[in-house]
């Protein structure tokens, strides 16, 4: 029998939140947001800082159910691997669903930053690796890092990833938070904004001609839905068709554990191991500890009979890899499943959008989710909507061209500075060739020619501040948001930048 008997959160009891009133009184707004995980409050928040009048509905507490119970990993690497996304998507889709959850993290650390949110947000390494018992498979991890690499992700094979020193994959440039710092930052962010945040406020009936919620026997007009339960409500859609959608959802239940080591006895960094199965490791740095945080034996749920041996395995599992840890938390979450592996983010009904399917990666694809929606309301496209859009549209259509359909959207003025650069060094650059790279601390346009004479350039788009691509082809600088093109040199081709890149150390 475990002797852990706290089942709370060590996110609830390591911080506080601020608490909001209950709605009283009848509301028109723009916007209804249903549900006060990291779905719904960074919703609220990018339409309320877009000027929009939004109002959030909790029918408890804010970032107590779902989100609470996260292991709070940030991550753009999916449960499905990308090479198996990439058999059966495509590389463009299979780098899109990545692309996208590298986007999300972008967006929490520029929440972080804007609204100076101390909630212990870093960038770490996250490591793939293989179990810690029986024989690896290490082709499998090479193969792995490969597709990662040549679809321009930051990814390095490792013989023995540290602490587990197993074989695995070395994904730089993945981070950490404390959820409940964060969803309290981001919901006093709300109410700054000109937003409303109600707790023990639950949606019990939504009306339509005009369209309305009932909440706490009070009036909410408003414009636009947004259910952002982790199981979604049915809210103004078609019963029959939400039944259905239903049966595209498996829930599956996930088990955590928590406890005081001393500090640096785990690196801190994320991990997680290619059983099924995996389990997921990360360390939360205090100043006189750290807290070691173990997650896994993960099963349908409903389907298992002795939940506490879920518990107990995960407890020895954790002591025999920190020897000497105070096991101090214990708690349970659920994630959700969909067939492809891919969440359902999009319109639910007319007017109505909801996010679900978010499997071991809630945090991004919650804060995914809220980019899009935040998007689909604002009238603006979106990279992503086509491709997590429950019809799944980019999958049957044909058509889909991610790259060139996308290209003028924001996130790619600055996706390779968290994809990464395509190459680690100047010994990498081939003859004839040119690479962008990371060199202290600035993104390098590098260019090798016949001869081995090197020729750097900054990689920023003297345009807008993209970051240009090497273009084998024609041996030119091309800037993938608006079309610039540069010789090896730097010089301007073809505009609208006019000016060439400039030289840099």
């Amino acid at each position: 029998m475990s002797t852990l008997t706290k089942t709370t959160p060590y996110w609830t009891d390591s911080a506080s939140a601020p608490k909001f009133g209950k709605l009283d009184e009848d509301l028109s707004v723009d916007v209804a947001v249903v549900g006060g995980g990291i779905t719904g409050l960074t919703t609220a928040y990018l339409l309320a800082v877009a000027g929009r009048r939004v109002a959030l509905f909790e029918r408890d507490r804010c970032a107590v159910h779902d989100t609470g119970h996260t292991s709070a990993h940030l991550t753009m690497v999916t449960d499905t691997r990308l090479t198996e996304l990439s058999r059966k998507l495509g590389r463009d889709h299979a780098r899109a669903v990545w692309d996208g959850g590298l986007a999300a993290i972008a967006q929490i650390e520029q929440i972080v930053r804007d609204r100076r949110i101390d909630a212990d947000f870093a960038w770490v390494d996250g490591y793939l690796h293989a179990p810690l018992a029986g024989d690896p498979d290490p082709a499998a991890l090479r193969d792995e890092a490969a597709a990662a690499f040549e679809l321009g992700f930051d990814a390095e094979y490792v013989d023995a990833a540290p602490f587990v020193d197993r074989p695995g994959v070395r994904f730089p440039g993945q981070a950490r938070i404390h959820p409940r710092k964060y969803l309290a930052g981001v919901a006093a962010a709300v109410v700054d904004a000109g937003g409303g945040v109600y707790e023990h406020s639950e949606v019990d009936e939504f009306r339509d001609s005009p369209r309305s919620l009932r909440v706490n026997g009070r009036t909410v007009s408003c414009a636009e839905v947004v259910i952002a339960t982790h199981n979604p409500l049915v809210g103004f859609a078609d019963l029959t068709g939400a039944a259905l959608f239903q049966t595209k959802l498996a829930l599956y239940s996930t088990y955590v554990v928590a406890g005081r080591a001393a500090a640096g006895s785990v690196p801190d960094a994320l991990f997680w191991d290619t059983a099924d199965p995996y389990h997921y490791l990360r360390v939360e740095p205090r100043r006189e500890f750290d807290v070691v945080i173990l997650g896994g034996e993960d099963h349908k749920t409903g389907q298992e009979p002795d939940t506490e041996r879920c518990y107990r395995r995960l407890e020895q599992r954790i002591t025999a890899l920190v020897p000497g840890i105070e096991l101090t938390h214990r708690w349970s979450g659920q994630v959700i499943e969909t067939p492809d592996g891919l969440p359902y983010i999009g319109a639910s009904a007319d007017h109505q959008y909801a996010a679900t399917g978010f499997s071991g990666n809630g945090l991004t694809f919650g804060t995914l989710a809220a980019m899009m929606t935040t998007d689909a309301i604002l009238g603006r496209r979106n990279p992503w909507a086509d491709l997590f859009d429950p019809g799944r549209k980019a999958l049957t259509s044909g058509l889909w061209d991610y790259l060139k359909e996308n290209a003028d959207y924001p996130y790619y003025m600055i996706r390779d500075r968290f994809a990464g650069a395509q190459g680690r060094s100047l010994r990498g650059v081939k003859r004839g060739e040119g690479t962008v790279i990371e060199r202290n601390g600035q993104m390098a346009a590098v260019y090798r020619d016949a001869s081995g004479a090197v020729t750097i350039r900054s990689a920023t788009c003297t345009h807008m501040g993209c970051l240009v691509a090497w273009n084998p082809a024609e041996r030119t600088w091309d800037c993938p948001c608006h079309g610039s093109r540069f010789t090896p040199a730097g010089d301007v081709l073809a505009g609208p930048a006019e000016t060439p890149l400039p030289a840099i150390e």
